[in-house]
Parts: C-alpha cells; sequence; structure tokens
C-alpha cells in the first residue's frame, strides 16, 4: 500500500504557520508585550541568570581564523562548539572557574562536537572530535585534542579547533552530563534506538536492548557515559552519545516541546544550571537563532564523528586516537565552501559514522 502523499500546498501551509508563530513569539522577545511577553521574559530570565558564563572564551583576535566572508544581506554559516563533561567542579577557582578564564587546569572535555549551521539554515551539522585525537596544540605541540583545556583553557581550545578545521567558532556550549538527567526528564523521557546492545555501571544495574528504548533521567545518564562496555571504548560511545541528542532534537523539534509553555519551562529549568556559555550566546541570540532554523526538523539533524585513521601510540607511550589527515583536509574544504551537506551526502554520513 502506497503512503499518502501530503500535498505540497499543505506543507507550506504548515511551515508558514510554524513561521508566524515563532515570528510572533521573537517580537514578543524583543519587544517584552503582554501575555507572551511575560511568559518569555521569565525563560530569558532562567536562561541568562542560571547558565554560567564563560567570560574568557576566546582567544585575542589575532590568533584566531578569520570569520567567512558572506555576500550583504546573507546568513552567515555558524559555528558553535560543544563541550561535555562527566563531573564539572563547581568549587570558586576549581578547574572549572580556571577552564572558563584560560587558565591551566586539569580539566579535559569527555565529549567534543562542532555544531555547524550552513548559510541557508536547512540543517543543522554536529561533528563529534575524538576526545583522544592527537592534533597540534597551538604552542604546545602534539598532544590529544581534550589536553588543550587542561593547558590553557577554554580559549586554547577553541584556538585549537579552529586551527585544525580553518573555521571560525562563533559560540561555545559546555555542558555537565548530569544536565543530560534533568533535560530527559522534563521532555518526559527520550526514546534512543539502540544499535549496540549493552549493560552499563559495571554493576548491569542499567542494561539497554536493542531497538528502541525510552530512558528516564538516570537511564539517560548512563547510557551516554558508559565506554567500558564496549571493545571499541569511546568511538561507541561517541555514537550513543550522538543517538541521544538526535532522540532529544527529535523529541523537541518533532514531539511539540516548543509549543507547550509547560514543558519548555520545565527544561530550561532543568538544564540552565548545567550550562556554561560564552556570554555572546545570551537569550536574545538563543531566540534569533531558533527563528532562523524555524524549518528544521530532527531528521535535518546530521551527526558524524570526524574520520580517524584508527587508534596509535604516541611517542612517550600514550594510547592515541590518529587523525585522517587527508578526510579532515575534505571536511575543511567542504565546511569553507558552505557545502557540509554535499560532503555528508556524497560520504553516506549522517547515522553516527
Amino acid at each position: 500500500m502506497s503512503t499518502p502523499q501530503v500535498p505540497a500546498a499543505q506543507t507550506r501551509e504548515r511551515k508558514r504557520r510554524r513561521g508566524a508563530f515563532l515570528a510572533a513569539i521573537l517580537s514578543a522577545l524583543l519587544l517584552g508585550s503582554g501575555a507572551v511577553g511575560a511568559y518569555l521574559h521569565s525563560l530569558a530570565q532562567i536562561y541568562d541568570t542560571q547558565t554560567i558564563k564563560i567570560e574568557n572564551a576566546f582567544p585575542p583576535d589575532a590568533l584566531r581564523v578569520a570569520p567567512p566572508t558572506v555576500r550583504a544581506g546573507a546568513e552567515r554559516p555558524m559555528n558553535i562548539l560543544l563541550m561535555g563533561s562527566d563531573s564539572r567542579d563547581k568549587s570558586e577557582g576549581g578547574a572549572s572557574a580556571k577552564a572558563a578564564a584560560g587558565e591551566a587546569s586539569n580539566q579535559r572535555s569527555d565529549t567534543l562536537m562542532l555544531l555547524h549551521i550552513p548559510s541557508d539554515r536547512s540543517h543543522v551539522y554536529s561533528v563529534s572530535l575524538m576526545r583522544d585525537l592527537w592534533v597540534d596544540i597551538p604552542d604546545y605541540g602534539k598532544a590529544k585534542i581534550n589536553a588543550a583545556l587542561a593547558f590553557g583553557g577554554v580559549p586554547l581550545m577553541v584556538r585549537t579547533v579552529e586551527e585544525l578545521l580553518q573555521q571560525r567558532i562563533d559560540h561555545v556550549v559546555s555542558i555537565d552530563f548530569e544536565g543530560f538527567k534533568g533535560l530527559t526528564d522534563a521532555l518526559g523521557g527520550v526514546d534512543v534506538d539502540v544499535k549496540v546492545p549493552f549493560a552499563a555501571d559495571r554493576s548491569r544495574k542499567y542494561v539497554f536492548t536493542e531497538g528502541k528504548n525510552t530512558l528516564n533521567g538516570a537511564q539517560a545518564l548512563a547510557f551516554v557515559r558508559e565506554r567500558y562496555a564496549f571493545a571499541d571504548g569511546d568511538y561507541q560511545r561517541v555514537r550513543n552519545q550522538q543517538t541521544f541528542l538526535r532522540a532529544v532534537i527529535a523529541k523537541t523539534f518533532n514531539g511539540g516541546t516548543l509549543g507547550n509553555p509547560v514543558t519548555l519551562h520545565n527544561v530550561l529549568s532543568a538544564v540552565s544550571p548545567y550550562l556554561s556559555v560564552a556570554p555572546g550566546l545570551d537569550s536574545v541570540e538563543v531566540a534569533r537563532l531558533a527563528f532562523s532554523l524555524r524549518g528544521v526538523r530532527g531528521e535535518d539533524a546530521v551527526f558524524f564523528t570526524l574520520p580517524t585513521a584508527g587508534i596509535g601510540t604516541s611517542a612517550d607511550g600514550q594510547s592515541i586516537v590518529l587523525p585522517d589527515v587527508a578526510a579532515i583536509e575534505e571536511i575543511k574544504a567542504a565546511l569553507t565552501a558552505d557545502k557540509l551537506g554535499e560532503y555528508t551526502d556524497a560520504k553516506n554520513f549522517g547515522n553516527g559514522k
């Protein structure tokens, strides 16, 4: 039996209504008028006051990759560096504070992703960078990429990724994995498609079977953390993190979350305390970005891992992940030309590969 096709006119009308609704929300946020404006002002206050600010997220401009040149009136491609940590030292003067200030610390990022948004705002691409990827750390030489955070805080991590991919980083977001727990519960659980079944936490307290699994907060936290259960360790953990984020995006964009004031309020309240952001990513910028992505659905999010050349050993005996230099050059070229979508289609990326 063939699947009934939705008339193109109906599809356009649905998109038009979503666009009009989001335009009204953005206007209310900016103008602060009426009940909707008051509600959105409350959301903005939660985000702006509860998130931790990374005041020194970027290195001096003279050391950075130049932003792309775009024609007048066109949207500029955007890159957001997302860092995830299994723990966060919240103490004054602790590792997180030092990293945010650009100081050396003992903090390293367990998860590193480049979120790329093309100029046409048709998709969102998430490129995972393996934490043990062996790269050049500016001023420090070869090291695992997550060591940049320990050597020079967030600014050095930004500079390292910019030089690796030759792309300007526009915003920085760091999230404590504990935030995944609150996010999942606030969404009412998320459905993930488990490709590789496993038992987590070594105690086998959490068991994930092949196929659809509906996760609560505690299960989600175990799902994104586990690496010891897999023969390829971090590779599968990265794939699971991509699977989880894909499920969250689907629940958010396709599940009515954005249109449900109670759920949206609960999600923001649950996640904000676990977010650290560069000051430029305030509530108004988030609203502008959300409006520009008004046509994006869950299926438009593409996840893949920066290609690697397998496992190796450094001169000083460290177990490292070797970069696939040729593939990285292709990705750099695709990003620079604003054609990452063409690259991922040609390589059949997008399923966590």
